[in-house]
């Protein structure tokens, strides 16, 4: 039996984990030495806190059109309904894409990662062992995803409070000898490296580190009682953001002075001297190496799962929608849309085939296509949210009847705004900033830009769409998309 309904599978835990974990992965165990090592770790602390700052501001955004309105196509959604549907039509499209090429970079990172025990097996063994876990968890059932996002983030989470944990004992020197205190934030140019140039590329690696965050409102689509739980999920991620991010730098900035050069060399083929696995050694844990792998493995696979559960629930929200071909509004019976699922794996799977030939050209140009996408999502986002509350209040509706409000209204969404376009203006300065300018540098950096605008203003000259005034803003909700 097909049906065109989602299921109310995933429960409160399930979201709570699905927000905190698409915030930690390989921006926090990888990239974050990097961070450290051109700004400085007080920059690099600035950078990261800066971000977390409109991070929290665009979750407390989302979570109100959320809370309110719980659909799967999220902020797509919520573009056509407040602000105009060709706004909207760009923006699913553009979060498709972005998370299924994600999953063809996932597949070649776990391919990378096995490698560190299985040297001598082939890649494509392991991208196609990891396709089809991610592929079978998500044709399961939405509850299928949830349950592995939960485990997946849970050994995230656990790794980051006993890096914290034991970072703080070493610190202190109640382990690994003398006690650090502050000197490695003073030692050469500390805290602040390189200037504000330097923090400025941080702020690039800082809003790349917390994508996937934003997941939270397609899950809310499937969430039991979003109305309580999605507010119940937002409020968490300020304070685990904060725990997490500004912690783990402040112990690797403590613990690791910034011109230490194996922090800008750890990346997902050389583990062993990611910051964390450098702390984990320093405190005398021979086996970190090792544990900090499979650990990357796990964020790796999460990610990919997410990537893959994310974009099928966009297609499938836009086919609903008749913004792409119907097939993809088809439902199976566990409340899967599989048509969507199907096509979202073979497009992950094409882009990581498309890496393995030639010198990887094609696949390098889709990924730098999908660049700047979860910058302009944020940016839909943080305009919806502007355009929801001037509609509501132009209505004349009580803003006390939404299931959870938003604070410091309008600053959180216009300072998310500011700052997401300062972000993607600033994707690739240094392309400016030469003596002669770089036009393939400003290329692969913004070529993201020009093809959402495409989509965005062709879907409008042929549509003829409008922007929606105030007063006739639709605060419906189709409950029929989702069976209870």
């Amino acid at each position: 039996m097909e049906s065109n309904q989602l299921q109310r599978g995933l429960k409160a835990r399930h979201l709570t984990m699905i927000a905190i974990g698409g915030s930690i992965g390989t921006g926090l165990f990888l990239a974050s030495g990097g961070s450290i090592h051109s700004a400085g770790p007080g920059g690099a602390l600035a950078a990261y806190a800066a971000i977390s700052l409109m991070v929290y501001f665009l979750m407390t955004s989302l979570g109100e059109m959320a809370a309110f309105l719980p659909v799967s196509g999220s902020f797509s959604t919520y573009a056509t309904k407040f602000v105009d549907p060709s706004l909207g039509f760009a923006l699913g499209w553009n979060y498709w894409y972005n998370w299924a090429i994600t999953i063809a970079v996932e597949l070649s990172a776990g391919a990378l990662i096995m490698k560190y025990w299985f040297p001598d097996t082939p890649s494509i063994l392991w991208s196609a062992l990891f396709l089809a876990l991610m592929f079978g968890l998500n044709y399961l059932s939405v509850k299928g995803y949830g349950e592995s996002e939960y485990w997946f983030s849970l050994i995230k989470v656990a790794t980051v409070i006993l890096f914290i944990i034991i970072g703080l004992l070493m610190i202190l020197g109640i382990m690994g000898g003398e006690a650090v205190g502050f000197r490695n934030f003073t030692v050469g140019e500390a805290p602040f490296n390189g200037g504000f140039m330097a923090m400025l590329g941080v702020f690039m690696i800082a809003g790349f580190s917390f994508q996937g965050t934003e997941l939270v409102g397609i899950a809310a689509g499937e969430s039991e009682n979003p109305a309580k739980n999605v507010p119940k999920a937002i409020k968490q991620v300020f304070w685990r953001i904060l725990l997490f991010y500004i912690l783990a730098i402040i112990v690797i900035g403590l613990l690791i002075p910034y011109d230490n050069p194996n922090l800008v060399n750890g990346d997902i083929e050389n583990i062993a001297i990611s910051p964390f696995t450098l702390v984990f050694q320093k405190a005398g844990l021979a086996f970190a190496a090792s544990v900090m792998n499979a650990v990357i493995l796990t964020s790796v696979l999460s990610a990919g799962n997410s990537g893959m559960y994310a974009s099928t629930r966009m297609l499938w929200m836009l086919a609903k929608e008749g913004k792409a071909p119907k097939l993809f509004s088809k439902v199976n019976k566990r409340g899967v849309p599989v048509n969507a699922l199907l096509l979202t794996a073979s497009i992950g799977m094409l882009a990581f085939l498309a890496s393995l030939f030639g010198d990887g050209a094609v696949y390098m140009w889709l990924l730098n296509a999908s660049g700047m996408s979860g910058f302009i999502a944020w940016l839909g986002i943080a305009i919806s949210h502007y355009r929801f509350r001037k509609a509501y209040a132009a209505q004349g509706r009580d803003l006390n009847q939404l299931p959870y409000r938003a604070k410091w209204f309008p600053f959180g969404p216009i300072f998310a705004f500011v700052v997401c376009c300062f972000v993607i203006l600033g994707q690739n300065y240094t392309a400016f900033t030469g003596e002669t300018i770089d036009w393939n540098g400003i290329l692969v950096s913004y070529i993201g830009l020009p093809l959402f605008l495409i989509v965005w203003l062709g879907y409008k000259a042929v549509k003829k769409t409008k922007v929606v005034p105030l007063r006739e803003v639709d605060f419906s909700f189709d409950e029929t998309t989702v069976s209870k």
